[in-house]
């Protein structure tokens, strides 16, 4: 699914929806350059979760914890993550296999480590159109995740 939107409450509005939708183990992978919006799409899905927590990203944490929500989420942020071995060592498998929502900013850093069917987010920017401008594009295989297909503007 692809859209366009011009607006931070638009990137918050379509993250919420996958909150309210995710399922205990679901594996969301948000990619896109700096600034492009991964965290504000986080704290939408954190919203959707009814997590009540201020959503940060966890640059140099890698991962924070939230488990206020109907389910509990794990925001990963690979962004300073040099090698695959360094997020393997905080017992990364153990954070994704879980019943937790895992959300990962610049999962394309370690895709060695992702799993088969998980769900992709690429948000790119649209300087072109607008300063606010963004394209988001998300991508999946197989049934779990087939609740994109509600999801609207």
């Amino acid at each position: 699914m692809e859209f366009i939107i011009n607006s931070l409450e638009d990137t918050i509005s379509l993250g919420r929806q996958i909150g309210q939708r995710a399922k205990a183990g679901d594996i969301i992978c948000l990619n896109g350059d700096l600034g492009a919006g991964k965290t504000h799409f986080t704290k939408g899905i954190a919203l959707g979760l009814g997590v009540d927590d201020d959503i940060t990203s966890p640059t140099f944490t890698i991962v924070n914890e939230y488990d206020t929500g109907r389910l509990k989420l794990n925001h990963f942020d690979v962004y300073r993550v040099n090698d695959p071995d360094e997020i393997e060592a905080i017992g990364f498998d153990e954070y994704i296999f879980s019943d937790a929502v895992s959300v990962i900013e610049w999962a394309a850093y370690i895709d060695v480590l992702i799993p088969e069917g998980s769900l992709e987010v690429t948000i790119t920017k649209l300087p072109e159109r607008g300063e606010n401008f963004r394209k988001i594009v998300i991508n999946y295989t197989g049934e779990r995740y087939d609740y994109v297909k509600e999801l609207e503007l």
